[in-house]
């Protein structure tokens, strides 16, 4: 044990465990989706940082596992951003660095273990700190919650019972409580009951949500149709597979036809053959078609991916335009500092424009549903407001064509399970290339994901739901308590220190005087 102290005494050495350590939770999500492994990833992070000589080797250690983090979070990012990629998971690992300080601070004894006071208040403070970052870094100018610790827990059905009572965001902060407990228990063998404490709140907490929250009670059904055309390149190729396999649809009784994200590459009132050719998909099938227009508009300035409605007449006018872009893929923060990304990787070569609004609109048998577009299903807020406008069905239309060998289509579609969970509404998440996948209003998955490999129609038919989920009831109530908490712990320092100024000895006497210095202007 000495040997591996004295071995870690090498700053680098150290960095480099570190940023290792901080990479591990990554194998909780898809693809390799282990979810159980979430709740011990975190382990030799907490430790490492534990067992830092000072506060701020404690804060690097915080800021080297979120670097690891971050590039194993999006890893596959490489190939197109190169070495910006390394530039933000850099930037980003940053915003871990006061975490790292606080497990340290609370878990870390200079003479003595912490006591059990110290170690239920970790319990509460790292997972909010945790959630703190998680917060900063969901803003889309910095990426999006794309990683969000509690996603990994997608698959898990008490899981997405709590993520219905406080989202997301509850799920990330017990499983960082879960691994908090799991440290002490490993490190701080006189502090067991406090863990044991946590863990056994932990699950009378999933314990209470399983049997009291609400479920979303049944509504009807509907019959939804996705059509994911594949590989292929060129919008005209494209638009003529997606036609093709929309015919095959014709006497499936559908309620609404959904095409992928950028299915369409012409504005649909400059190409008014395509317009017509999809309305005649639209009478053949007896369904609306929800297409995704990626073009330059011809009644305003700019590109904008937009959601459309295609009935039997042409466009209905139900119109979406994207409102959260994704960063260097669809515009550059700050292109006038950053534009040189553009020569590195696939950078956006020129922004996107925003929508301003959300919108509902309406498919057959009166469902009214919410679309969004590629990551913005990573945002909880979104769905959730979108329920409260009335939404029946939440539909994602989503490319990853360009991550087509990389965990990021897994992952993107595993989104929909916990946006479904949060909201008591199914969800739709249809691809041009995969994974599409579709759920119902508990999270569970309803049939068979259509793969990277597949270039296919299929019908799925969707149980609708109503009701109303604490979560879109309360909203970010988790992130809220977590912040309260970390204010209250920011009080409690600050009246530390004040203290420990006041009662610091005075000095002996007054200082001695030199030729050149006197005790009032020192240096002078």
């Amino acid at each position: 044990m000495k040997t591996f102290g004295h071995w870690l005494t090498s700053p680098w050495r150290r960095t480099t465990l570190a940023a290792l350590a901080g990479a591990l939770p990554v194998l909780a999500f898809p693809a390799p989706a282990l979810w159980w492994w979430a709740y011990l990833a975190l382990v030799p992070w907490i430790l490492l940082a534990r067992s830092a000589p000072t506060g701020r080797r404690a804060a690097y250690d915080g800021w080297a596992g979120g670097f690891g983090f971050m590039l194993a979070m999006h890893h596959w990012l490489l190939p197109d951003l190169h070495v910006f990629t390394l530039v933000l998971a850099a930037l980003l690992g940053g915003l871990w660095a006061p975490w790292g300080w606080l497990v340290r601070r609370f878990l870390a004894g200079a003479a003595q273990a912490p006591t059990r006071g110290r170690v239920l208040a970790a319990l509460l403070v790292l997972p909010s700190a945790w959630l703190a970052v998680e917060l900063v870094r969901s803003w889309q100018g910095l990426g999006g919650p794309w990683g969000v610790l509690g996603a990994s827990q997608w698959q898990l059905a008490p899981a997405l019972r709590l993520a219905s009572v406080g989202g997301v965001w509850l799920l990330s902060f017990l499983v960082v409580a879960v691994n908090v407990a799991a440290a002490v228990l490993i490190a701080l063998p006189s502090s067991r009951m406090p863990a044991v404490a946590g863990l056994a709140a932990t699950a009378a907490l999933a314990s209470a949500a399983w049997a009291w929250a609400p479920r979303p009670g049944a509504d009807g059904q509907t019959r939804i149709a996705v059509v994911q055309p594949g590989v292929i390149d060129g919008p005209d190729q494209r638009f003529d597979r997606e036609e093709q396999l929309t015919r095959r649809l014709v006497g499936q009784d559908v309620d609404l036809i959904v095409w992928g994200e950028s299915s369409v590459g012409y504005d649909l009132a400059e190409r008014p053959d395509l317009a017509r050719r999809v309305a005649g998909l639209a009478r053949a099938t007896g369904a609306d078609v929800l297409v995704n227009v990626d073009a330059r508009r011809s009644d305003r300035p700019g590109i904008y991916k937009s959601s459309i409605l295609v009935g039997a007449g042409g466009p209905t006018g139900d119109r979406y335009d994207k409102m959260r872009l994704v960063p260097f893929g669809e515009y550059i923060p700050a292109r006038s500092l950053l534009g040189w990304a553009t020569s590195v990787g696939k950078a956006a070569g020129e922004n996107r424009r925003r929508g301003t609004e959300q919108v509902l609109m309406g498919a057959g048998h009166g469902v009214r549903f919410g679309p969004m577009v590629c990551f913005e299903t990573a945002f909880p807020d979104m769905s959730r407001h979108l329920v409260e406008k009335g939404a029946d069905l939440l539909v994602g239309q989503s490319s990853t064509s360009s991550f087509q060998r990389s965990w990021a289509p897994a992952q993107h579609a595993s989104l929909g399970a916990l946006r479904a969970a949060e909201t008591g509404r199914p969800f739709v998440h249809a691809t041009l290339t995969g994974d599409s996948a579709v759920y119902d209003a508990r999270g569970r998955r309803l049939g068979s994901w259509l793969g990277t490999d597949a270039s296919t129609a299929a019908v799925y038919d969707v149980p609708l739901a109503d009701g109303v989920t604490l979560y879109v009831r309360y909203g970010d109530w988790a992130v809220h308590a977590a912040l309260l908490v970390l204010v209250a712990v920011g009080l409690a320092e600050g009246g530390r220190a004040v203290r420990l100024r006041r009662t610091a000895p005075a000095p002996l006497g007054p200082p001695a005087r030199t030729v050149r210095e006197s005790p009032a202007r020192p240096g002078r």
